[in-house]
């Protein structure tokens, strides 16, 4: 579910470092909100991240 279909943004993986340097695996997911947006003239629910509906790039059906 985790994955914006604007712009594709989806998980990525890394390691978080405590203080005293120990080392565990660490998933950052995105910002992603079910929204209902116009598609091709349709209104259409869609995953869609934060940052993509801050910028405009979603217009949102009424």
């Amino acid at each position: 579910m985790a994955k914006c279909e604007i712009c594709g943004k989806g998980v990525s993986f890394g390691i978080k470092v405590s203080h005293s340097h120990r080392r565990a695996n660490k998933m950052w997911k995105p910002n992603v909100r079910r929204v209902k947006a116009v598609v091709n003239g349709t209104p259409k629910k869609v995953y869609v991240c934060t940052r993509c509906l801050r910028s405009g790039k979603v217009q949102r059906a009424v």
